[in-house]
């Protein structure tokens, strides 16, 4: 079975080098070949063209930066594959948008899925993502190697959407949690209180995100290379938002959350870490 893989930035082209290296055959495609360079030399083959992928492809997987540009490589792909062959979105999408291409994917006969994962750039080197998948686990059956090959523990989450809905609600969560956090701290220090001595107090208490705990040193030192792009968790909230709309739900903390990160955009912070909001608040 040939795994076709779309996709690699940080996360994409970590979970395709797990896949070879639980010895699945891969085929790889990128607007950028530069970014393949490293799955060519540990085995994976190259296409020129997402056409080509997927004609040599049985299981694709996607790992794309917004609704639209999985739009594109989905109208070039679907008509390509094989019937019966499976399409995974593990791209950060809108759940509406996921159901959209469920159902353009029953219109080729292709099996689609939404599962988008739970983690950053070291929990993707190591295989130890949470995939949250929108189906039942007996539907999926035939992805759960390929997830465990990349992941620790896969979400099966019922039907097509649900994936898109949780990895939502948990980007919003992290989104808001480090406004939080960075708004706390920068009140504490304008209070005359040592920066050092807030974060070790601050993320020592069971107020505070765990995920806080595990970045502490780098907000210490400054260091904000790229985990998760502060643009893309903008974009996510963005989605948010727009899903909130759909469904009728106010989402006024959010809204302002959403303000804090467009002005961190202006400041040309978008090509950091989303935790790079800690010096901009």
């Amino acid at each position: 079975m040939k795994i076709g893989f779309i996709g690699l930035g940080i996360m994409g082209s970590r979970m395709a080098s797990n896949l070879l290296k639980a010895h699945y055959e891969l085929v790889v495609y990128n607007r950028s070949k530069s970014k393949a360079i490293d799955l060519i030399e540990k085995g994976a083959s190259f296409t020129n063209s997402v056409e080509e992928l997927a004609a040599q492809s049985d299981i694709v997987f996607t790992m794309l930066s917004t609704p639209d540009v999985v739009r594109e490589i989905a109208e070039l792909m679907l008509p390509q594959l094989k019937a019966a062959s499976w399409w995974v979105d593990c791209s950060t999408v809108n759940p509406s948008f996921s159901r959209e291409m469920n159902q353009l994917s029953k219109k080729h006969n292709i099996r689609f899925v939404d599962a988008p994962v739970a983690g950053s750039k070291g929990p993707a080197e190591a295989g130890e993502l949470l995939f949250l998948a929108g189906g039942k686990e007996e539907e999926l059956e035939d992805l759960a190697p390929f997830f465990n090959a990349m992941g620790k523990k896969t979400l099966y989450l019922n039907e097509v959407g649900n994936g898109a809905n949780v990895k939502m609600l948990i980007n919003l969560l992290l989104a808001q949690s480090m406004t939080a956090f960075s708004e706390a701290m920068n009140l504490g220090k304008g209070m005359g209180m040592d920066e050092s001595l807030l974060l070790n107090i601050l993320t020592a208490t069971p107020v505070v995100a765990p995920f806080l705990s595990a970045i502490k040193p780098r907000l210490e030192q400054g260091i904000f290379d790229v985990n998760f792009p502060l643009k893309w968790i903008h974009k996510d909230i963005m989605l948010a938002l727009d899903t909130a709309s759909e469904v009728g739900v106010s989402m006024p903390s959010l809204d302002q959350t959403e303000s804090l990160y467009k002005m961190a955009l202006g400041k040309g912070l978008g090509d950091e870490d989303f935790s790079a909001i800690y010096k901009s608040v």
